[in-house]
């Protein structure tokens, strides 16, 4: 799930990455085109009900970014709630988010 909120007067928009607790994971980072694939420099971080795994990034207006989670350091999953999804390289398929 991703929450976004505007600020009219800026490029930037406040985008919440949500990933639900079911997916029986100790750890999740992000990854994807905003940090150059870096699959340890975004960790998510349970919500406060323990629903979700969730972080929030300011991202540019007007932009399409691909990206993906990673469970455990060891599996990649993709954003069911995502705009659209699109093939890797390694066969699979990367989240969209058209901000």
């Amino acid at each position: 799930m991703l929450v976004e909120s505007t600020n009219a007067e800026s490029d930037l928009v406040r985008v919440t990455f949500r990933l639900s607790t079911s997916v029986s994971a100790k750890v999740v980072h992000l990854a994807g085109d905003f940090n150059n694939w870096n699959p340890w420099s975004h960790r998510l971080t349970r919500s406060s009900d323990g629903e979700w795994w969730e972080i929030t990034l300011l991202l540019k207006r007007g932009r399409a970014y691909e990206y993906r989670y990673l469970l455990d350091h060891a599996r990649w999953c993709n954003d069911w709630h995502a705009d659209q999804y699109v093939p890797n390289i390694f066969g699979g398929d990367n989240s969209v988010l058209q901000v």
